[in-house]
């Protein structure tokens, strides 16, 4: 017959892991982001100064600030935005940001 040993779990137990903290868009500021971003690219055609606005806001908040950089820059590069535009951008994303 067999016999069975008492476990101690507590000692057993590990620590959970913690996912990677990323700087994504401070969501308690969305809506003076929002108002700020409306702000900034006023002086853009209608017909790009909505997609600019929803994919800052939309890449900053989900994927994070390093991306939503890359995009601006990546807009600054096609002639979409200008220099001005696109660092009042940039620092506009690095105000309004956390880690999460």
């Amino acid at each position: 017959m067999k016999t069975f040993q008492k476990r101690n779990y507590r000692y057993e137990q590990r620590e959970p892991v913690r996912p990677k903290r990323i700087k994504k868009l401070n969501m308690r500021k969305s809506e003076e982001f929002n108002y700020m971003l409306g702000r900034i690219v006023e002086g853009l055609p209608d017909s790009i100064r909505g997609s600019i606005m929803g994919s800052v806001y939309a890449i900053a908040s989900k994927k994070g600030i390093r991306e939503a950089k890359d995009f601006i820059l990546k807009k600054g590069e096609e002639g979409l935005i200008s220099e001005d535009i696109q660092k009042k951008l940039t620092d506009l994303v690095f105000d309004y940001s956390t880690y999460r």
